[in-house]
């Protein structure tokens, strides 16, 4: 194994992970940025107000979006169990 075969897998590895969580934290962010201005305008400083919509949101988009996380992952395993005997040489 040399270190082109390490780089394509971490760089393969990463943009899964990257790519896989993207929904969830753009949805938190969006949820985020709308609670802060809510919040700026009305001067309530509630710490769950701000967090419990947060995590709600993460957690409807993650049971949204798991199966296609899922494949993405299983894709990614698939493809490095396929390539064992290539990476051994």
């Amino acid at each position: 194994m040399n270190i082109d075969t390490v780089t394509s897998i971490l760089h393969e590895a990463i943009r899964v992970t990257i790519i896989g969580s993207l929904p969830s934290v753009c949805a938190g962010l969006f949820v985020g940025l709308i609670i802060a201005l809510f919040q700026a305008v009305t001067q309530i400083q509630e710490q769950t107000l701000t967090f419990v919509p947060k995590m709600i949101t993460v957690f409807l988009v993650l049971s949204v979006t798991f199966p296609w996380l899922a494949n993405m992952v299983m894709d990614l395993c698939y493809t490095l169990w396929r390539n064992i005997p290539y990476y051994a040489r």
